[in-house]
């Protein structure tokens, strides 16, 4: 029952984001995206998610969605780490940091978490940088780069 009632307060949640989006807009049109555009994705992924939940079937109390409770507690707090060290890492880095304990708690070894994490940080921030022209954090990668 927890978990329908999650996914409706995200459904709620996603659609007051969405409402409130539609008021940004930048002084000046220095970016083709925008700032409307992250957030109104970020509702769009949220009210999927929220509908998910509320339409899906409940798992034990043992597990969440069949993933072990530790399994969740270890992504939580990978998520936050990286929210914490998202700036002083740069986004590759930290992306890539933040998917090994992640894919660790669902199964994978160390190197394929680690390996998986680099190439979607990689892949990741050229999607952002080059195609759709929004400026991430490097962090020390800077200085492999050559000053990039």
């Amino acid at each position: 029952m927890s978990d329908r009632l999650l996914g409706a307060v995200c459904v709620v949640a996603s659609a007051a984001m969405a409402l409130a989006a539609q008021k940004y807009a930048a002084a000046i049109s220095y970016e083709p995206v925008g700032p409307r555009s992250f957030p109104l994705l970020l509702s769009a992924a949220m009210c999927l998610c929220g509908l998910w939940l509320l339409l899906r079937p409940t798992a034990g109390w043992e597990t969440f969605r069949g993933v072990p409770w530790s399994a969740t507690a270890l992504c939580a707090g990978a998520v936050l780490a990286y929210a914490l060290l998202f700036q002083w890492l740069g986004f590759v880095l930290a992306t890539a940091l933040m998917a090994l304990p992640v894919g660790m708690a669902f199964g994978g070894s160390w190197k394929q978490s680690l390996a998986g994490g680099a190439g979607l940080g990689v892949a990741l921030y050229l999607l952002f940088d080059k195609v759709l022209d929004v400026v991430l954090p490097i962090g020390p990668i800077t200085a492999l780069l050559g000053g990039y």
